[in-house]
């Protein structure tokens, strides 16, 4: 079978790595234990996904270059999965219909070389929490270039893309163990990969209390009902920002972002409605931190582009309140108050959210730290806001 193999060269590793640590953090992250030995290694796996391949080129050292062992029928089996396999998984075929064991052996040079060929014993996915028998391929293939043999337990990779499912955020971890003897038998293999799988499942997440405790909110429709009416209370006279409450809650539950956003938009929406037809009314309700030049400076705005003027709120620090507010001493049109405010409020509502969700996912790794985020959050947030009123004094 003729094989011009995967790219050999460090640098085409590195590349491998960093595209997927960089989609795998885009999806929920992916952490790693332990290292490989120096040298030449056969790695050997659990297989439940599709994404057990991107977990282990993100996480195994790029100076290996790992090449990955790929079902030859399936991954092979046309120019275009050929080429995806081998230039972006390090793929080389491997035969499940006879001829594997030859496919196995032309890696020996590669594993003398120092590199680190990545095999799943299984042969196929398995079903999640299940390990199938290890075949001996990988085990031969050890003894016959004279390297140890690599468990790895790979977790996560079954919620972020199950067999037959659609891809889904999770965190994926990967746990290298220790190194076995080149005449390690299969089922001392399995055993191995099945305490390091189980292990890794089982290790608890290093978290923040308060996280946690946000996050058992936020993930219930209680959460949803606080974005609401945090935004509508702050479009009437609350003088927290709904953008403070995503700050907190996007990043301690990034998979919620746009659920709470738009939560938050409504609320925002219907708040400014509510003031604006308060104001029409000639009744005031209390306005903190607001100043006499931020109202005129909405008088002129409101005077000039009507309800349009609102499109300035999202950059000059008045607060929505003091738009709503002012637009209906104006005698704004209700109609046309509400389609121009869920452009300026959607656009930096939603910008917001969906940027403090991202920050959720890239900052995973820091959840331990969550509290003390919300306490420079919180800082940040005074300061700012103290400059702001300042500025409008």
């Amino acid at each position: 079978m003729e094989d011009r193999g995967p790219g050999r060269s460090p640098a085409s590793a590195r590349l491998r790595r960093a595209l997927w640590k960089s989609l795998l953090t885009l999806t929920g992250g992916v952490e790693r234990r332990g290292h490989l030995p120096p040298g030449g290694c056969v790695v050997v796996a659990n297989h439940s996904s599709h994404a057990d391949t991107a977990a282990l080129l993100a996480a195994l050292d790029a100076h290996h270059a790992p090449a990955i062992g790929a079902a030859a029928d399936y991954w092979f089996a046309s120019p275009w999965r050929r080429r995806i396999c081998s230039r972006l998984a390090a793929g080389f075929p491997v035969r499940r219909t006879g001829g594997g064991m030859s496919d196995l052996l032309a890696r020996t040079d590669d594993l003398r070389a120092g590199r680190a060929v990545v095999l799943f014993p299984e042969g196929t996915r398995a079903r999640a929490g299940e390990l199938g028998s290890f075949h001996r391929g990988a085990l031969v293939l050890a003894e016959h270039a004279r390297v140890p043999v690599v468990p790895v337990g790979i977790a996560g990779t079954d919620r972020l893309l199950p067999k037959h499912g659609r891809l889904r955020p999770a965190l994926v971890r990967v746990t290298i163990g220790e190194p076995l003897p080149a005449s390690a038998t299969p089922e001392q293999a399995r055993d191995a990969v099945t305490a390091l799988h189980r292990r890794t499942v089982e290790e608890p997440l290093r978290d923040s209390a308060a996280r946690k405790r946000i996050a058992a909110v936020m993930n219930t429709r209680r959460g949803l009902a606080l974005a609401f009416l945090w935004a509508c209370a702050e479009a009437l006279s609350w003088p927290l920002m709904p953008e403070l409450f995503l700050a907190f809650a996007c990043v301690a539950v990034p998979r919620r972002a746009l659920k709470l956003s738009l939560a938050a938009l409504a609320g925002s929406l219907a708040g400014g409605l509510l003031a604006l037809q308060i104001s029409t009314l000639g009744a005031q309700l209390p306005a903190p931190l607001t100043t006499d030049r931020m109202r005129s400076e909405v008088r002129h705005e409101l005077s000039l582009e009507s309800a349009a003027a609102v499109r300035h709120q999202p950059w000059n620090g008045i607060p929505f309140k003091v738009y709503a507010r002012e637009a209906g001493r104006a005698d704004v049109a209700p109609s046309d108050w509400l389609a121009r405010s869920a452009l300026s409020r959607g656009s930096r509502t939603l910008t917001v959210g969906l940027a403090f969700g991202a920050f959720g996912f890239l900052a995973h790794r820091f959840r331990r730290f969550y509290g003390r985020y919300l306490a420079l959050l919180g800082a940040g947030f005074a300061a700012g806001l103290s400059l702001i009123v300042a500025g409008w004094s």
